[in-house]
């Protein structure tokens, strides 16, 4: 995987990742839908752990606790063998910001989920990357 891990983000994920970082949570699983799709080597589990982590917050938005439990715990572990960096994603941090967002799930419960913090809505960051290669 590290010759996958170091090649730059295509323009697809970089716009599903812009997408997921504006709450734009349904379109960003299109985007990466395709992405993953497209791609047939193992790293493709990348994209499919970026997309699962964006449906658990669709799935809280909808107020599907199992739904989010579900998309955070399968998500994340996609997205561990990545760690801590591949495609100029900070993969680290998306996996502790993940860790956050599923303990406020548990806390809250099926029946608090509407009071879920989105201050803790995921936002992937990238690393070595500039303002310019991020589409718009």
């Amino acid at each position: 995987m590290s010759s996958f891990c170091s090649e730059p983000p295509s323009q697809l994920l970089l716009r599903g990742i812009h997408q997921l970082n504006q709450g734009k949570f349904f379109e960003q699983h299109e985007t990466l839908e395709k992405l993953w799709l497209l791609e047939k080597r193992s790293g493709r589990r990348l994209y499919q752990g970026i997309l699962q982590i964006g449906i658990a917050a669709y799935q809280i938005k909808r107020l599907n606790h199992h739904g989010a439990v579900h998309m955070l715990t399968r998500g994340t572990g996609y997205l561990r063998p990545f760690a801590p960096i591949c495609q100029s994603i900070d993969v680290s941090n998306l996996l502790i910001q993940s860790e956050r967002i599923l303990q406020e799930v548990h806390s809250l419960g099926s029946e608090g989920l509407a009071k879920f913090n989105w201050s803790l809505t995921p936002t992937v960051r990238f690393v070595g990357l500039t303002d310019s290669s991020y589409p718009l």
